[in-house]
């Protein structure tokens, strides 16, 4: 049986070059380069339009290996073209980021602010005082990113205050109730 992901091919739009020497994937785009060391046994066949992931055997190792390559290939492809962004909402009375230089500033409700510095390869937006926006052209540093974020002060599911990612849904429990 043959991996459905893994089969297809990644298309590659004008203007971006792909080199693959060794185990190692280069991908340069208008947005950047991203560079990534392939599995020694994944063949990625760089053609002149598309790409192609073939694995050289149907055991369990190289069939797990066939679809998650083509998954980060494709990945890097969207981002040197795309990018990719991360919504993170702040809730609850209070909290709020600014930016101010090369540093986000959060106020968690805390009795400090928490300071996070620029990361390399990441942009981060504030367009509101309780909305961050995360850019970047490497789809796992967006993802870490905003997931050490949302760990500093993840929703509580009474009041659902927090940090949260864009559109999620926080699962709501009841309070106490008071005596009779």
């Amino acid at each position: 049986m043959m991996s459905r992901i893994g089969r297809k091919p990644i298309e590659v739009p004008s203007g971006v070059e792909v080199a693959y020497e060794g185990n190692v994937l280069r991908v340069k785009g208008p947005k950047g380069v991203l560079e990534r060391l392939i599995h020694p046994d994944m063949k990625v066949v760089v053609e002149t339009a598309q790409l192609l992931i073939e694995r050289p055997s149907d055991n369990k190792l190289h069939r797990s290996l066939h679809g998650t390559t083509r998954s980060v290939v494709a990945n890097m492809v969207e981002g040197v073209t795309k990018g990719f962004t991360k919504g993170l909402d702040l809730v609850g009375v209070g909290y709020r980021a600014t930016k101010a230089g090369d540093k986000v500033t959060l106020a968690l409700g805390f009795s400090h602010p928490v300071i996070l510095p620029d990361v390399e390869g990441i942009e981060v937006e504030v367009p509101a005082a309780n909305k961050l926006i995360i850019k970047g052209i490497d789809k796992e540093q967006v993802g870490a990113y905003a997931a050490k974020v949302r760990a500093l002060r993840e929703p509580e599911p009474y009041k659902g205050k927090g940090v949260r990612y864009e559109n999620e849904v926080v699962r709501r429990k009841v309070g106490k109730t008071g005596k009779k």
